[in-house]
């Protein structure tokens, strides 16, 4: 009945089987940082892509092994690799790039092929991430985002394709209309449009999140140093409140965990007069 998950770089059999693998390791070997990043320079994710995805697949294949084991009584050996993990979430570029085709270019925050689409900065400092999807939003755009309504006929860009072949210029058009005005105005003007945007947020930014504050996300936990604040686990269920424990000390649980696996108390006093705990 006992269900074992392994994490590994590359799993536990083939050629790659005892090479040593980390996070940005697997990233390169994933081709991650062939599609992140600008032409200029490939760049990893800002956080652990990978060893987060190792982290889900672990998290959702041990759930289903837990099903399995209510129907059948068996347990499971589970074999995760990161770097399969990983390649699932490649699965859009991957298939951009079948059968020999080019693969999608590195554009940092920009679209590859939609304009104007990715990060543009406000007057005060600020930037507004905004993307167009279709000519409606492009002319909706030029009216009361930028106040320019004769622009949406402007031949150089009255065409995705024409705005994408001469998106310098039309940058250098956006970021003038924009330089008189502050973040929220930008964004205020973009939803008078209803054009998708977002704020190119900090970590402080994030921290202070109205959403997050206004859904009653936070919430404090203890720790060994401390009271610290906590965001809920995604996926609010209307059956029951998720259990916030304190984040417990190295070794806190120890021989709650070895009791569990049937260890006697004259067995845990052994393992630790050992030093083995």
């Amino acid at each position: 009945r006992l269900i074992v998950c392994d994490i590994s770089g590359y799993g536990d059999n083939g050629p790659y089987r005892d090479k040593k693998a980390y996070d940005l390791l697997i990233q390169s070997e994933a081709g991650f940082l062939s599609i992140t990043g600008t032409p200029e320079t490939p760049s990893k994710a800002g956080n652990s892509m990978a060893d987060i995805a190792a982290g889900m697949y672990a998290y959702t294949s041990i759930l289903s092994a837990l099903l399995l084991r209510q129907k059948t009584g068996e347990g499971s050996h589970i074999d995760v690799s990161m770097l399969e993990a990983l390649g699932e979430w490649m699965g859009y570029p991957m298939y951009y790039a079948f059968d020999g085709a080019a693969p999608p270019p590195r554009t940092g925050a920009s679209h590859a092929s939609i304009y104007p689409y990715g990060s543009f900065p406000a007057g005060d400092g600020g930037h507004v991430m905004l993307g167009l999807q279709n000519e409606r939003e492009w002319k909706a755009f030029c009216d009361v985002v930028l106040q320019n309504a004769a622009l949406a006929q402007d031949a150089r860009f009255d065409a995705n394709a024409k705005r994408n072949a001469h998106r310098d210029a039309l940058r250098a058009l956006i970021i003038e209309a924009f330089a008189p005005l502050t973040t929220a105005e930008v964004e205020a003007r973009l939803d008078a449009a209803q054009i998708a945007n977002a704020r190119m947020n900090d970590m402080a930014g994030l921290w202070t999140h109205p959403q997050l504050k206004a859904r009653g996300r936070w919430q404090a936990v203890g720790s060994p140093a401390g009271e610290i604040p906590a965001l809920l686990p995604p996926g609010r269920n209307s059956a029951f409140d998720y259990r916030m424990d304190a984040v417990p000390r190295v070794g806190e649980h120890t021989d709650a965990i070895l009791r569990e696996t049937g260890r006697s108390p004259q067995q845990l006093a052994a393992l630790r007069e050992a030093k083995a705990i």
